[in-house]
This record gives C-alpha cells, structure tokens and sequence, in this order.
C-alpha cells in the first residue's frame, strides 16, 4: 500500500514523519520527499572516511511504498540522508533539488539526470494541476570547526511555500537541513516572515574527537528562537550510534526559553496536518 495515498486538503499540508531527516510532504496534488532513507534497524550509514553508523530504528515506510513523487528535496550528500537503497530504487526521473556538490555526483556518477543544483537563495518553483511550491536553498553549515568544513559535503537549508499556481504563498515550510547554528542563518529570518512549520534536523551528532556536527537540544531551540517559526517539528533525532542528544534534551530547553507550547508532537510513522492560518491547530494522525 503507497504512503499517505489520501490527499491533503486545499490548504493543508500532509507530513509524514518517515524517520531520522526522511519526511513526505503532500499539499494539494504536489508531493514531495525529503533526505531519503530508508536502510532499516542494524544497517550501516557510510558518512565518508571510513566512518559508518549503525541504525537504530525502523524507517516508517519503504521506497516501494512511497507514492507518485513530484520532487525529492535533498540537504546534502551522507549515507543517513541519501542511502543506497534511495540510490538503487528511486525513480530516476523524478527531480532532485539539492546542493550543487551533490547534484553533480547524483548526475555523474549515479543516473539521476534531472537533478537541479541550488546555490544559496536560489529558487526553482514546482507546479501541477494548480498547485505549487516555491523551494529557496538556505544557508547551513554542518561543522563549526574550520578543517572539518573542509571534510564534510555541503549542506543547505529550504523554505517550500505552498499555495495556488501563481497566487500568493499560502503555507511556509522550513527545513534546517543539518546545520549547526551560526551567524549565516540569521539571514533567513530577515529575507522570509516566520515559517509556519520549522522541520528541525537535531541529534547532536558526535564524530570522533568529540566534534558535534548536527544542533543538539540548545542549539535546536536557539534557532527556533531567533527564527520564531509558527511550529516546530523536530527529526533526526535517535535513529543512528552518532547521535547523542535525545528528543529530551530539545523538549526540555523549548520548554525554558518558552517555546514548548510550539512543538508538534509527531514521532516516527506519524502524521501531522496542518492548515494555513495563524490560528490553525495542527492534528497529530
């Protein structure tokens, strides 16, 4: 049975949390999928230079089971957002908004031709049957130390602003794609109004020495704070042996700074729709 075969509503954005960074999208007739992964409990994640981590949970749904994909969104090139399973079985006509260093290996090396590379503040705009969405790369920035920058696969934040095929923007989507919080990413609060979902990639992931590479719990809701996001919905979090920050730790710090009241509480497999408006309660499935 494909995921999420009943259609969202006009105006109200499906999200199915899949697991670890993977979530699909339905607005309208538009569908999307993000981060790609789908290696099941006790399979090895290649992050680059020999480093593997082993997955600790299920994915919520199969690549045979996704349905018609409009577009994947990808953040960045690693082995727990982008596997081989995505790799072997992914429709490879089906666009891929990415980094520009992943594009081109994804073009190159894998087949997937119609791969579009984003650089920071560009936008490519998806339609069909009167729906669209606008998706605009971030900035983010996967390790703070300077060597490590080197080491590590660009990586890009998105904001999706759905609505009707050339109207206004209905409902706002962030994706933090794995960033560590810096200065850079002010910049999205200036240039966009508050998102009405910020989709929060956490975990605290660790590489040997100690380096944190993925926000922790504070940094998660320091950059709600600064980006003051509607709603908060945190993934990638649990699902690998390199992330050593809970759920907890982020639940707990939201509550401190006073934003507990925003987070959606949608765990793996779960659904959460949301409606446009201000005022709009999301429901949990």
């Amino acid at each position: 049975m494909p995921a999420n075969t009943d259609p969202a509503g006009d105006g109200v954005l499906d999200v199915h949390f899949i697991g670890n960074a993977t979530v699909l999208l339905r607005y309208g007739d538009l569908t999307l999928l993000t981060d790609p992964n789908f290696l099941h409990r006790g399979q090895y994640a290649y992050l680059g230079y020999g480093l593997l981590s082993r997955r600790l949970t299920e994915p919520a749904v199969d690549v045979d089971e996704l349905p018609r994909l409009d577009a994947v969104v990808l953040s960045h090139l690693h082995g727990d957002h982008w596997d081989r399973r995505a790799r072997r079985q992914l429709d490879r006509t089906v666009p891929i908004l990415t980094t520009p260093h992943a594009a081109r290996r994804l073009k190159v090396v894998h087949g997937f031709h119609r791969t579009a590379g984003l650089r920071t503040w560009e936008a490519l705009t998806l339609q069909r049957d009167g729906t669209q969405v606008r998706i605009t790369a971030l900035p983010g920035r996967h390790a703070g130390h300077r060597l490590l920058r080197g080491l590590l696969p660009p990586v890009m934040g998105s904001m999706l602003e759905f609505g009707p095929a050339g109207g206004p923007v209905a409902l706002r989507l962030y994706l933090s794609g794995d960033t560590l919080v810096y200065e850079g990413l002010d910049e999205i609060a200036r240039r966009f109004p508050a998102a009405d979902l910020a989709v929060l990639h956490l975990g605290g992931t660790r590489l040997p020495g100690g380096f944190l590479v993925t926000m922790d719990g504070a940094q998660g809701a320091e950059l709600a704070r600064r980006l003051d996001p509607r709603l908060l919905l945190p993934v990638h979090y649990g699902d690998y042996t390199v992330m050593r920050s809970p759920l907890g730790e982020f639940l707990a710090e939201a509550d401190r700074i006073g934003l507990g009241d925003r987070i959606v509480h949608c765990r793996h497999g779960q659904r959460v729709r949301l409606a446009c408006g201000t005022g709009a309660v999301p429901t949990v499935i």
